[in-house]
């Protein structure tokens, strides 16, 4: 099946909203609407103060900016001019932002004011020459610029000299593989519309849809099918700030009658245990909850399809290399345990070792070929020559596929930890363990809660002879230096970590130890 592109890029969506329905509503914040033609009104004057700063087709703009309508405004704006929107993960901290902004060359900066502790110096540390700042933030200067104030400006960006085509850049999303340190995959405007024609397709996606976005917009899998997706199909999206509290994650859904509901398992299996209010449970209109990140279990599968009998639960699967979905479940064909079938227009095959394909139900890497494969990594051409083969993207990650073409994912090849939807580098941390004086060997590995189906992080650590490490000061030096979600929830002082001949950590070793019951020294 061949795509039709009905726009060469983002704002050509928002052209075509503003004009064919301008009173619609576009988004439901808190108390506060914003209708289409308003939201246009918002993005030209954003890019006008974009071009006024000398932000040129190509450039990098970064974005550390939390759920909200700014989010949607930066992105439209920055992408509108022709340059490049690098969405940022806000969980991470100093050390991490700037290698990031330093490696993709960001030449200014959208930023949450929540977040000016750890984004305070990077004025100085990288290429950064401003800081548009969301929200209220005191110390404004000719470098550090209020959004509200250049949103309030009369200034409209009117005609685009060089439009942005479809197989141009539009985001740098940087994704976490398990080695050295995170990559940016290169997504062009055909990549991610890709993935809003094959989700509007096989989710029937109408503008009556209303889309809740409470996980990180950030992500790719919220930016492509929970934001850019309902703004493709002149849908509306209810923001909210925050998971938690979660009861009002479930208050919006009723009052602004949401129809289409994205969660991680963790959140579903959460949903199981509590006590939904009566009156949730009548009268919610939702019609779809979605499942991305990581498998639910077949008893949540059924139990939640139990619990919730007017909407359909669908799993589905994807990567950021992939802008991020490849296959979802059908409204009208489900499996449990499957991730359901690619997405029209793409295809997936398991191969072997040597890249030939496997018979049915046999289990082997997953590839991915359409037009949902990235670009490639920015920087990392060697890495980007071993991850695309002849147009197909090997993921990494281990599968099967059934006589009726269903996919089923069966492992992860490498050592990539999913905590609560989000990826965690193993050695990322070690990294930084190593750094803390004392240290002689360290191993970080991810184990599945199979209570929450969620991965906790573990570390494993060999002392250097005759010294020891107070366990809550080497917890304050880590929380200094990396990202609360990428903590280890546990850390284990071993005699010696197991080795192969070579000197390699044996990770399959700790994982059975723990998964057994073994007898770790903790101190």
């Amino acid at each position: 099946m061949m795509l039709t592109y009905p726009y060469q890029n983002f704002y050509e969506i928002m052209e075509a909203n503003a004009k064919n329905d301008p009173k619609k509503t576009a988004i439901f914040m808190d108390d506060h609407k914003v209708s289409y033609v308003k939201l246009k009104h918002h993005i030209d004057t954003f890019a006008r103060f974009l071009e006024f700063s000398s932000i040129k087709s190509g450039d990098r703009v970064a974005m550390i900016v939390g759920n909200s309508v700014e989010f949607i405004v930066s992105l439209f704006a920055i992408t509108k001019i022709g340059a490049i929107a690098v969405p940022l993960n806000t969980f991470l901290k100093k050390e991490e932002f700037e290698y990031i902004l330093n490696d993709c060359s960001a030449k200014m900066l959208v930023c949450s004011a929540s977040f000016a502790n750890e984004t305070k110096n990077l004025l100085d540390t990288t290429k950064i020459e401003k800081i548009i700042w969301c929200d209220d933030y005191p110390h404004l200067d000719e470098r550090n610029y209020s959004f509200s104030e250049i949103d309030a400006s009369a200034d409209r960006h009117g005609y685009v000299t060089k439009k942005p085509k479809l197989d141009d850049l539009a985001c740098i999303v940087y994704t976490s593989g398990t080695t050295g340190k995170p990559k940016g995959a290169m997504l062009s405007y055909r990549n991610i519309f890709s993935n809003a024609i094959s989700g509007a397709d096989s989710f029937h996606i109408t503008c009556k849809d209303r889309f809740i976005v409470f996980l990180p917009m950030f992500h790719s899998f919220t930016l492509s099918i929970m934001v850019l997706l309902p703004l493709f199909t002149c849908s509306s999206i209810v923001i909210v700030r925050s998971v938690f509290p979660f009861a009002n994650v479930l208050k919006q859904t009723l009052l602004k009658r949401v129809t289409i509901f994205l969660g991680v398992p963790t959140l579903y299996n959460a949903l199981l245990k509590a006590k939904i209010p009566w009156y949730f449970m009548w009268f919610n209109q939702v019609r779809i909850f979605i499942s991305g990140s990581a498998p639910l279990s077949e008893q949540s599968l059924n139990d939640f399809n139990a619990k919730f009998k007017k909407a359909t639960l669908l799993e589905g699967y994807g990567l950021s290399e992939c802008s991020p979905a490849v296959c979802v479940n059908r409204l009208d064909h489900q499996k449990p345990l499957s991730v359901g079938l690619p997405l029209p227009s793409y295809e997936v095959k398991i191969v072997n070792e040597e890249r030939v394909e496997v018979k049915t139900g046999e289990v082997g890497e997953i590839m991915v070929k359409g037009d949902c494969v990235m670009q490639g990594y920015l920087n990392h051409a060697d890495a980007t020559d071993e991850t695309i083969i002849n147009g197909w993207l090997l993921t990494g990650d281990l599968g099967k596929k059934d006589s009726d073409g269903f996919i089923y994912i069966v492992d992860r090849k490498k050592d990539l930890i999913i905590s609560k939807g989000i990826n965690i580098y193993p050695r990322e941390i070690e990294e930084i363990i190593y750094k803390y004086e004392g240290i002689d060997a360290v191993a970080v590995i991810g184990i599945r809660d199979e209570q929450t189906k969620d991965e906790e992080v573990l570390a494993f650590i060999q002392l250097k002879e005759g010294v020891e490490i107070q366990e809550s000061e080497l917890r304050a030096y880590l929380k200094q230096h990396v990202a609360n979600f990428k903590l280890p929830k546990h850390i284990y002082f071993v005699e010696e970590l197991p080795k192969n001949a070579t000197g390699k950590v044996l990770k399959r070793v700790l994982k059975e130890n723990v998964k057994n019951g073994g007898i770790l020294r903790k101190r």
